[in-house]
């Protein structure tokens, strides 16, 4: 039986996660294709696997994030065909019959199992998928740039299609990693006539840097900045249109309700990784605002995403700072959580 290598959560609890050889996967569905995986991006849900802080189904490989080229095809695929490049929304096994499914939102069915925890997924040379969920790359985008489409994906749906950015608003980004440096992009697109990133004294060697040279033309430390007094003097003092928490740290979400404008729009995105915290419940209820939840991603805000890339309004590649082969994976997830890098990609 032929192999490939890939790197695996063995069992349940903190660590368990080595690199293996694991049987070179097979289509087992007339629906499904073969893909041969090029990049695959490390997501900070992967991190949480690590430390036993994520759902997951083991043994099971890792990587949810993905772009590849197809090596086969089942006799029922239609979407794609041999030699397509192509990346692929994480929602497989969805049971297509609950109200969710039936509504158009197989991405939070309670019976999805996705690639890199419920199933094997994309740290590995070999990834199988149903044609159903995958996208077309152009030529335009490299596979590299294509491994960060699921997570640019999710910004662009809960920024741009769900909390929705209007002309004109003043945004505010709590937390500089990728996925912030993505919504602030994100922001601008929408039209934002000002973007306020903000960071901590552990985001000034990197993340704050990469926010200016991405164009955010505010991009602060909060200890060292006086974050109210700045947006109070961008909004004529009525406060944030739109509040973008992105690093799930518990002052920051309590920050954002003192940054937001009465009736403005709270997007959380940011997860804490705890069971509970504490938030200022009667502040926002005062800010009559609106708090707006976000988990994974529906289907149209992936095409919009590679367009947005394709086109070069959406800069996904700046952020990738590791490239590196499946080996070497325990240093690139170390350089990612301690946050020497900012997106970083393993080569099956």
């Amino acid at each position: 039986m032929a192999t490939m290598k890939a790197l695996v959560k063995t069992a349940k609890g903190v660590g368990n996660v080595e690199l293996q050889d694991r049987p070179v996967p097979r289509r087992s569905q007339p629906d499904e294709v073969l893909i041969e995986v090029k990049a695959a991006g490390i997501c900070g849900t992967d991190i949480h696997i690590l430390h036993d802080a994520f759902p997951y189904w083991p043994p099971v490989i890792l990587g949810h994030e993905f772009a590849g080229e197809v090596v086969e095809v089942g006799p029922e695929v239609t979407r794609v065909a041999i030699g397509d490049r192509v990346v692929g929304e994480p929602h497989t096994r969805a049971c297509g019959k609950c109200h969710l499914c039936r509504t158009g939102n197989r991405q939070i069915c309670p019976a999805k199992r996705s690639p890199g925890w419920g199933i094997d997924g994309a740290f590995a040379r070999w990834l199988v998928m149903p044609d159903v969920l995958l996208h077309k790359l152009p030529d335009a985008v490299s596979f590299d740039e294509g491994a960060l489409m699921e997570p640019a994906a999710n910004v662009v749906q809960d920024v741009l299609l769900r909390s929705r950015v209007e002309a004109g608003d003043v945004v505010v980004v709590l937390g500089p990693g990728p996925i912030g440096l993505v919504a602030a992009q994100c922001a601008r697109i929408g039209g934002a006539k000002a973007v306020v990133v903000v960071g901590t004294d552990k985001d000034e060697a990197l993340r704050l840097p990469a926010a200016r040279k991405l164009g955010v033309e505010h991009a602060v430390n909060v200890q060292k900045s006086d974050v109210a007094k700045l947006v109070g003097d961008l909004s004529d003092g009525r406060g944030a249109d739109m509040v973008v928490e992105c690093s799930g740290a518990e002052p920051a979400i309590n920050q954002a309700v003192s940054l937001i404008r009465k009736q403005g729009r709270l997007c959380v995105i940011g997860m804490t990784g705890k069971k509970s915290i504490s938030f200022t419940w009667d502040a926002a209820i005062f800010k009559d605002c609106r708090i707006d939840f976000h988990v994974s991603t529906a289907y149209e805000c992936w095409d919009r995403t590679i367009a947005l890339v394709a086109a070069g309004q959406l800069d996904v590649r700046s952020l990738i700072t590791h490239r590196a082969p499946l080996a070497e994976w325990e240093q690139v997830f170390d350089d990612v959580e301690h946050q020497r890098g900012l997106k970083a990609l393993l080569i099956p």
